[in-house]
């Protein structure tokens, strides 16, 4: 079955944490979409510097939760901290928690999903200095290369690339969890 992934990132994101999940996406011949706050290209942040522009293909004004079959949040320090202030990216980051569809979120990624209130009572991992952020939030945190937990998956750092696209692809082939 073909499916459409939403990858939600702004200029600052960390570029090998959209590139690697967005590739393992493309392999299994699904449709992996950048959805962002403006149209045009975003900028990546790569070994502490700006490195590529990506196209953006839907800004999140224009697009729902409903249309897709999973969601993708790359870290990078700058991506989520502009993301989690806008609450047109908040209702869209909550429409797949109620739908019960599918999450992947690495690095500093689950800061989007702290400001969501979507990780309270959930085990989660992030990069060290969210721990504190996702423990206050009420999530159980574990210093792990990958955590699932019903259909959300977490990882640390670009590090744990490989474990954290194997369990995203999984997750996503299984779609909704109850």
């Amino acid at each position: 079955m073909n499916k459409r992934i939403a990858i939600l990132a702004t200029d600052g994101f960390e570029e090998s944490e959209l590139q690697s999940p967005k590739d393992a996406i493309e392999k299994q011949g699904w449709q992996a979409e950048i959805v962002s706050l403006k149209s045009g290209t975003i900028k990546a942040w790569t070994n502490g510097n700006w490195g590529q522009e990506y196209p953006v293909d839907n800004i999140v004004d224009d697009v729902k939760s409903s249309e897709y079959d999973g969601l993708v949040i790359p870290g990078g320090v700058i991506n989520p901290d502009k993301l989690r202030r806008e609450n047109r990216v908040i209702d869209f980051v909550k429409g797949f928690f109620d739908e019960k569809k599918p999450v992947a979120a690495i690095c500093h990624g689950p800061q989007v999903l702290i400001s969501a209130n979507v990780v309270k009572g959930r085990e989660l991992t992030s990069f060290e200095s969210v721990k504190i952020d996702l423990q206050n939030a009420g999530a159980a945190w574990f210093d792990e290369e990958v955590v699932v937990d019903k259909g959300l998956v977490t990882s640390r750092s670009p590090q744990d690339l490989p474990a954290f696209n194997k369990k995203m692809i999984e997750e996503f082939k299984e779609g909704i969890h109850e």
